[in-house]
């Protein structure tokens, strides 16, 4: 989900901007790819394995890219603590998300994640300050309406779609500290101390869950990690080049992934219901970057 916002600028060219969007599309593409990987994997290893080898492969992956851009100077930082909550909510939310698809389709997973925004919206109240029209507040609950319709609470409802709500939650959170980190701070120096100091949380939980990988499993965590580190580039140079309100609603993309994962690989179709679910959520969120982007102007 979105990482790094930027400042719009007053003018921005067209091309630039479409730019912009063919940028966060193949961001969103990315980190699909990245969650189907991790299923791929399966669950005879610890998510926090999966969070422990794709962090740390993304920043060793993503130094050259920051020596190219300004070397190790644009990594100073006076917010350790503003990173560490950060990295604590990306952590939670991968484990959670990783989790979630030992269980649950990649489509289910991401009908649920799609309300990031509307749970990023509703904790910018409190956290953030700002204020919420009561246009948005009616927009807030009927995505909620949508996520209960998503998670199917006629039955079918299981851990999976509970990891993945909570997971939803902390990578709003993530949203949030990302805000306020990038007042001050660059995008590279907020990417850099997520990948580092996520490495050094799940490094923590390593001696509990800790299963040697076979060498085809080590392969895809590479894979993981080197597809995730350019999924975060590729996001950032999207917010970069385009306002956040433009590019942002493109992340919905990813469900189209998730779905053409699904069929492709497991032989999975979504349920109406989660059909259903993620439309509404959709719709909602879209419609909150509009007010969002209107109360900007």
């Amino acid at each position: 989900m979105t990482s790094v916002p930027s400042n719009p600028a007053p003018t921005i060219p067209r091309k630039t901007i479409a730019i912009g969007i063919a940028l966060m599309v193949i961001a969103v593409g990315l980190f699909a790819s990245m969650n189907m990987l991790v299923k791929v994997i399966g669950n005879e290893y610890h998510p926090f394995e999966a969070v422990f080898f794709r962090n740390t492969i993304a920043a060793v992956f993503v130094i050259p890219f920051i020596m190219f851009s300004g070397g190790l100077g644009t990594l100073k930082t006076k917010r350790p603590l503003g990173h560490g909550l950060r990295a604590l909510a990306g952590v939670g939310g991968n484990a959670c998300f990783f989790t979630a698809y030992q269980y649950i389709a990649l489509a289910d997973g991401m009908a649920i994640a799609m309300s990031v925004p509307i749970f990023a919206t509703l904790f910018a109240v409190p956290l953030l300050g700002e204020k919420v029209d009561w246009r948005r507040w009616a927009a807030i609950m009927v995505g909620f309406g949508g996520v209960l319709v998503a998670l199917d609470p006629t039955g079918s409802i299981g851990p999976g779609s509970y990891f993945a709500l909570t997971g939803t939650v902390f990578w709003a959170l993530t949203i949030i500290f990302v805000r306020k980190l990038s007042t001050t701070e660059s995008p590279y120096t907020i990417v850099f101390y997520y990948m580092i100091t996520g490495s050094v949380i799940a490094a923590c939980v390593m001696p509990w869950v800790w299963v040697t990988p076979s060498q085809s499993v080590l392969w895809l965590y590479l894979a993981t990690g080197v597809v995730g580190a350019l999924g975060q580039i590729a996001m950032t140079f999207s917010l970069k080049l385009a306002p956040a309100s433009v590019v942002s609603p493109f992340e919905y993309t990813q469900i189209v992934w998730a779905l053409i994962f699904d069929l492709a690989i497991w032989g999975a179709v979504p349920a109406a219901a989660t059909l259903l679910g993620a439309g509404i959520v959709i719709v909602t969120g879209l419609y909150i970057f509009r007010r969002e982007a209107q109360g900007k102007k």
